[in-house]
């Protein structure tokens, strides 16, 4: 019978947990503070801390908390992490790996010789041996230089997909916080609506009872008084979903109460943009965090490739190995065992040559090559895209430009229709139906601007998007 007990030390293997924290290669430096980068706006207290919604809510205070605590800006954090890490693996190589091995064995062993009595034995003892070997690779024809490309390489990826994530999420929180204002302004409109046609009802029906006006003068006001609730009654519903929306783009509960400034506030169209659009496009295709993301999967692939090709390779390391122990010994047979005790040791270089892997190595190195060709596809797409999107957007900002003024000017020639057609009614020479009209072209015109402005700020923020430039210093998104 034999009792084991045994531990094995070695670099990676056993290790306290305190010395989880430890960064020797200091790859720690690689990740970001916060989960928000380089985009977090808040200039004081503790990052990615937060106190109350403020009231009204700042469009760069939405953006932050979206930021911070979306779980997909999160989640790119993490994976910047892991490849942070993945260069301390790579690092690692470089250095010895050497491991501890200790045993204490309890020996109880017993020999009976048929029909030789005298040459059986039973012995039992303790016997305890431990030791400690050493692997330094010394050469492996560049394969630990690959594969630290390949780490850093799919670092400075993680890094660009966080980036990417980042623009995405202040894209999606930004044009959420504009659809909110739009509604909150929409439902202001409604209301001012309703009020215009009610006090249009009152009138008609004020004319109505002096004899001086047709019945349906008034019924006629009274549905349009009618429609402007029923579409005050559809903003409101409207306004809830989106200020829901945009509390779950903070990761807070869509029931949480925001309230946004309004939506005329901040409006200064200037000249962020002033470039050509060819000047945008190339700018796109050179910094623009998903071509940047792409070209470093890319020269990933590449080292990837280096390296499967040098593991195919010999390399040489320097070895070494003590041990000791104090196993009994014996005469020979039939013989009792003594005590004593032994040591082994040895040093020196040791080259190891892959001879035959099946074919095996052949087939992976083409799998490698085959995906650098994936990936330097995925590039081209990546810029072609970017290019596409970065014309469309600049056409729509400019479009959208112009009507901002269109629409300026709309409401003005709206609003003074609407009260020459108002004094007309009051004095007995206008009719229901100019009133009625003038009404329901100044509500389309309060529509129409609102939809502009949201347009125009939502153009503005996906051309900067597209490009890759989102930051609320540099857009000020009418948003103060």
């Amino acid at each position: 019978m034999t009792v084991c007990i045994g531990l094995l030390f070695s670099s990676g293997v056993w290790m306290p947990q305190e010395a989880m924290g430890f960064d020797v290669f200091q790859t720690s430096n690689a990740v970001p503070v916060t989960p928000a980068g380089l985009l977090l706006t808040a200039g004081a207290g503790s990052p990615c801390e937060f106190g109350p919604l403020g009231a009204p809510l700042r469009l760069d205070q939405a953006v932050d908390r979206a930021l911070c605590d979306n779980p997909k800006t999160r989640e790119a954090w993490a994976n910047v992490k892991v490849q942070a890490a993945g260069i301390g693996v790579a690092k690692a190589a470089y250095l010895p790996s050497i491991t501890g091995t200790w045993q204490d064995v309890r020996d109880d062993s017993v020999t009976d010789v048929t029909n030789h009595p005298a040459l059986g034995s039973a012995n039992r003892a303790t016997i305890q041996s431990a030791s400690v070997s050493l692997n330094w690779v010394l050469y492996d024809f560049g394969g630990r230089k690959a594969a630290l490309r390949n780490a850093q390489e799919l670092l400075a990826a993680a890094r660009a997909n966080q980036d990417a994530t980042l623009q995405s999420t202040f894209s999606t929180v930004a044009t959420d916080y504009y659809s909110a204002q739009a509604a909150a302004g929409k439902l202001a409109a409604a209301r001012e609506t309703e009020g215009i046609a009610h006090d249009s009802f009152v009138a008609a029906s004020a004319r109505v009872g002096h004899g001086v006006a047709a019945i349906t003068d008034q019924l006629q006001a009274q549905t349009s008084y009618a429609q402007a609730t029923f579409n005050r009654a559809k903003a409101e519903g409207d306004l809830q979903t989106a200020l829901g929306t945009l509390a779950s783009d903070m990761s807070l509960n869509p029931s949480q109460p925001i309230v946004v400034p309004d939506v005329a506030d901040g409006v200064t169209p200037d000249k962020e943009f002033a470039e050509s659009v060819e000047e945008l496009i190339d700018d796109a295709e050179r910094t623009h965090p998903g071509v940047a993301a792409a070209k470093a999967q890319l020269e990933a692939a590449v080292a990837k490739e280096q390296q499967t090709r040098a593991q195919g390779l010999p390399n040489i390391s320097f070895v070494a190995k003590y041990s000791q122990n104090n196993q009994p010994a014996s005469l020979g047979l039939g013989e009792p065992q003594f005590p004593a005790t032994g040591h082994d040791w040895y040093f020196g270089v040791q080259v190891q040559i892959p001879l035959f892997e099946g074919f095996g190595r052949m087939y992976q190195i083409r799998q490698a090559h085959a995906q650098v060709e994936v990936q330097q596809y995925t590039l081209d797409e990546a810029q072609q895209q970017v290019g596409l999107d970065v014309w469309k957007s600049y056409q729509t900002l400019q479009t959208d430009l112009q009507n901002l003024q269109n629409t300026a000017l709309l409401l003005e020639i709206a609003q003074r229709s609407f009260d020459a057609a108002k004094h007309r009614y009051a004095s007995g020479v206008g009719n229901i139906l100019e009133l009625l009209n003038s009404q329901s072209s100044l509500a389309d015109a309060n529509r129409q601007r609102i939809q502009a402005l949201t347009d125009w700020r939502t153009a503005r923020l996906q051309l900067a998007a597209k490009m890759g430039r989102l930051s609320i210093g540099s857009l000020q998104l009418g948003s103060r």
